[in-house]
């Protein structure tokens, strides 16, 4: 059989088999519905054309919704044979709102003979008068379009299309399909039958198909087989190339991009300011200079703003959403109707500023902890005019989610896991430092390997910036040890978030909101291996311009002196939710990997088995960064008002860029050597010995990198068999080329970029772009509300500084410590909108893709991978086993902690909402 694929924007996997309706039943075996919701708003995405891919196996095979399959035997039909074909499809309306003026247009043209046409095209036998591309067949017809009615639901429709048999064409190795139509369609599939020597093709397509006058080039799906570029069918080799060149635009205008286009292209990200409202909003352009280095993001080509022309206007906030990214990026209807259900729970996307103000009563505070539990419990109540006004703004269906079970009450909230089991336990070192290991930022801590901590910062800038803890702040808490033995027996650990912080903090605390340290935290590793905090130290710049002042926190458990240790504790979270946020998260996610897809698209064919490796792992990233731009990166969008760096947020992350990402070292086995938390042990099983070994994220880690790795080893040594063919690949080098000089264009030259000559370079390469999309971004993202959620754990901005003996603040701290807490931490309002962010970001959609599944199960022809990849699911299976009896092992005291949250971070899969644990292939929130 051969099956086309074309990549889409809904999985397969999400489609159920039902009784087909009676208007679109003809001629189909069996019709679908999509199991979604209706959607809330109209949704005029940009648009794309695609490629799908077609597969030949035997038996012969007919592809379902599901993966449910049937062989049959076909007799070859005699040469005047019609081959019969169906198409099922969704018109426009189908997945947004009822678009009767479409539909109408629809029927007007059928009258005048305009319609949907389907070619097929050889694979093996060529047209010399065409440039000996691919023989193309006649076009075929869809027929019955008139008669079947528009549903008013997200019913499928099957129409009949019957070609003319021509033995010239031999083998299809793709198909033209053009759209006569006045709007665009859903292609699910075209199944033809009684094919000569193949019995029935069934095509997979799963895209928007535009009018054809909006295409430069016709509609091209490919096969599902995979070619290296010099291993092509001659039949395609041109189309091939074509294709390519349209997904790079070029010869298309370098204006505002439509919705129609598919154009990849690079951009730098001059699109965060917005000048036009003021000096207060203008931000640097990054990326494109050496002072603010930045990976590349998509193209819009929007209008330059009228202050500035090199920063690119921004939309308004209604229409964020409908940010041009090429059509197959975009988020399936699934996913949008639940990001939209959850998105609309956020205050900011509902209420002005000043409007959440009269919410909550003018207040910057919460009273009490107490007061903060209610936001579980209760929630809080909305004032009669802010009810009207959340109403009449909020689709009806959405109600029902904002409202929760009351119907008067608005940021009723689930109760985060870090507070399910005891509200109190985060208060604990062992808590605090156990979530260094086990938490929402477990990739910062490193082992200490010299006393005091030094810094790197240059001296001639920044004076002496070496640590001012002694050795008797530390020397009565390790046990006994000296401090050279407890070095080296590696006990001593360090988070340290002074060097990155230092150099911008004069700056940060000149902001209205903000009054931060930089910190070093001090931690000893126990005999049970836990880890203890033994020493805080919080610096701030020196009043004479170098240097720094500091002081220096060890723990109390009596007086006054309890209740400072706990604030230390609160500026150390808080720098580290600004880090976890804006570079552990951010950057090295969600940044990093855009610029993979774009070089991607543009220069590995769907026909390439890179290309078909990699994709799964690119779902949804360009529209959620596209949209992250104008909402939550943006200058005053929700990151500048919930992280302590505020204005300064991605500046700072650009300078982290430039000091510290290195593409290699995003290994996970690299990244640990490099922290001192794991060293090279080739009696380990994954070549590495963890230090601490109860450290959850590395060891789930491990185990998760280690089945990527064999995984890739096996797809890539298949392909490629010698380093030659890795280097004569013509598309490969190429691309890893163009990600390079192009995609992280201002670290070009960096010595440390793999030169992809071997086939052990594309693999590790291969391995770390999988790994940081996939469970890297799990293990970073995943975790926001169930540690975060509760502001007083995750406190992520500092409005005071440290209480000093004398003043109304310490008196404040002494007589009413929860009060003085919440008044130095992040105030209400922003912790609300802070809140419902997180929220939103932690939670997986319906049609979320884990590690491991693909959209289909004939994504290849190839035998050997498939039983990789059958492998590479059985070994994700097994570690979900591993994960639940680990967390149940009360020897691995991190594993839980006091707070009694398993860490299910790193577990393979979920189910929907918000869970805490599941690897999406991508990052795809």
């Amino acid at each position: 059989m051969l099956h086309f694929k074309c990549h889409h924007t809904l999985p397969l996997n999400l489609i159920r088999t039902k009784p087909p309706p009676s208007p679109c039943g003809a001629r189909l075996s069996s019709a679908v519905a999509v199991n979604g919701r209706p959607l809330a708003l109209l949704f005029r995405a940009p648009g794309s054309l695609f490629m799908a891919n077609v597969r030949r196996s035997r038996p012969l095979t007919v592809s379902a919704a599901k993966s449910s399959q049937s062989t049959t035997t076909i007799d070859p039909p005699s040469d005047d044979t019609k081959i019969k074909g169906t198409v099922v499809l969704m018109k426009k309306n189908l997945l947004e709102l009822n678009d009767l003026i479409a539909s109408f247009s629809d029927r007007v043209h059928e009258l005048f003979g305009k319609s949907v046409s389907v070619q097929l095209i050889s694979a093996v036998n060529t047209d010399p008068g065409n440039g000996n591309q691919g023989k193309v067949g006649k076009p075929a017809y869809l027929k019955n379009w008139i008669t079947k009615f528009t549903p008013l639901t997200a019913e499928e429709c099957a129409f009949e299309v019957n070609f003319d048999w021509d033995e010239k064409i031999g083998v299809p190795g793709a198909f033209i399909i053009r759209n006569e139509h006045s709007s665009e369609f859903y292609l699910k599939s075209l199944t033809l039958g009684n094919v000569p020597g193949e019995g029935k093709v069934h095509f997979d397509c799963n895209s928007w198909v535009y009018p054809a006058d909006k295409y430069k080039k016709d509609r091209i799906f490919f096969t599902n087989k995979t070619y290296l570029s010099s291993e092509t069918p001659v039949g395609l080799k041109k189309f091939r190339e074509e294709e390519l060149v349209t997904l790079r635009g070029d010869g298309v205008e370098k204006g505002e991009l439509q919705t129609w286009d598919r154009v990849y292209d690079y951009a730098t990200y001059n699109d965060l300011g917005s000048p036009d409202k003021g000096e207060k909003y203008a931000r640097p352009i990054l990326g494109g200079s050496t002072k603010f280095p930045y990976p590349r993001r998509g193209r819009t080509g929007r209008p330059a703003t009228k202050k500035d022309p090199n920063s690119e206007s921004p939309l308004p906030l209604i229409e964020s959403l409908f940010i041009y990214v090429p059509r197959d990026e975009r988020f399936g209807h699934l996913k949008m109707s639940d990001l939209i259900a959850y998105a609309l729970k956020s205050i900011s996307q509902i209420l002005k500023p000043d409007e959440l103000a009269t919410l909550l009563g003018h207040q910057k505070e919460f009273n009490s902890l107490e007061h903060v539990l209610k936001l579980y419990e209760g929630g809080l109540e909305l004032p009669n005019g802010l009810l009207k006004f959340v109403r009449s703004t909020t689709p009806a269906e959405t109600v029902k989610e904002l409202f929760r079970t009351d119907g008067e009450r608005l940021l009723k909230f689930p109760v985060p896991q870090v507070i399910k089991e005891d509200k109190s336990a985060w208060r604990t070192d062992e808590e605090f430092a156990r979530e260094m290991l086990a938490g929402l930022n477990p990739v910062s801590i490193r082992r200490l390997q010299e006393f005091p901590p030094a810094s790197k910062l240059d001296r001639s800038v920044y004076g002496d910036q070496t640590s001012k803890i002694t050795k008797e702040h530390i020397a009565d808490k390790l046990d006994g040890l000296s401090i050279d033995e407890a070095i080296n027996k590696n006990k001593l650990f360090i988070l340290d978030h002074h060097d990155s912080l230092m150099p911008y903090l004069e700056r940060i605390n000149s902001t209205d909101l903000v009054k931060g340290y930089a910190s070093r935290t001090l931690l000893f590793l126990t005999n049970d291996g836990t880890l203890k905090p033994i020493a805080i130290e919080l610096s701030l710049p020196h009043p004479g311009g170098v240097g720094c002042t500091s002081e220096v926190y060890t723990p109390s458990s009596q007086g006054v002196e309890s209740h400072i240790w706990q604030l230390a504790k609160a500026y150390v979270a808080i720098n580290d939710s600004g880090y976890h946020q804006l570079v552990s998260h951010w950057l090295r996610t969600h940044a990093v990997i855009e610029p993979v897809i774009i070089a991607t698209n543009r220069q590995l064919s769907v026909l390439h088995p890179i290309h078909k490796l990699l994709h799964p792992h690119f779902r949804d990233t360009m529209n959620v960064n596209a949209v992250a731009r104008q909402i939550l990166i943006n200058s005053g969008g929700v990151l500048e008002n919930t992280v302590f760096p505020a204005k300064y947020s991605m500046e700072w992350s650009s300078v982290m860029y430039k000091d510290s990402w290195v593409f290699p070292e995003q290994a996970l086995p690299k990244d640990l050597i490099k922290r001192g938390m794991a060293v090279e042990d080739s009696s380990a099983s994954h070549g590495v010995r963890l230090l601490i070994e109860d450290y959850p994220y590395a060891a789930d880690g491990l185990e998760i990198w280690s089945a990527i790795k064999t995984w890739v080893e096996e797809y890539c040594s298949f392909y490629f068999k010698t380093d030659e063919m890795v280097q004569k690949d013509s598309e490969l080098q190429s691309w890893w080329k163009e990600l390079r000089e192009e995609g992280h264009g201002d670290k070009k030259d960096e010595p440390w970029w793999p030169k992809m000559q071997t086939v052990e370079e594309l693999i590790e390469s291969c391995t770390i772009i999988i790994w940081t999309a996939s469970a890297y971004h799990a293990a970073i993202n995943f975790g926001q509300y169930p540690y975060g959620g509760y502001p007083a754990n995750r406190p992520s901005i500092s409005r005071r500084f440290m209480p000093k003996e004398g003043t109304p603040e310490y008196e404040q701290l002494k007589n009413n410590p929860e009060k003085a807490f919440l008044e130095t931490v992040t105030p209400q309002l922003q912790t609300l909108l802070g809140m419902a962010s997180i929220e939103i970001l932690s939670r997986h959609s319906a049609d979320e893709l884990y590690l491991g599944q693909r959209d289909s199960q004939e994504w290849t022809t190839d035998t050997k991978i498939l039983q990789a990849s059958e492998n590479f699911r059985n070994k994700l299976k097994a570690l979900e086993e591993r994960v639940t009896k680990m967390n149940k092992d009360d020897k691995l005291k991190n594993r839980t902690g006091p707070a009694k949250m398993p860490y299910t971070l790193l577990y393979p899969t979920s189910e929907p909402g918000l869970t805490g644990k599941g690897i999406p292939n991508s990052v795809s929130i």
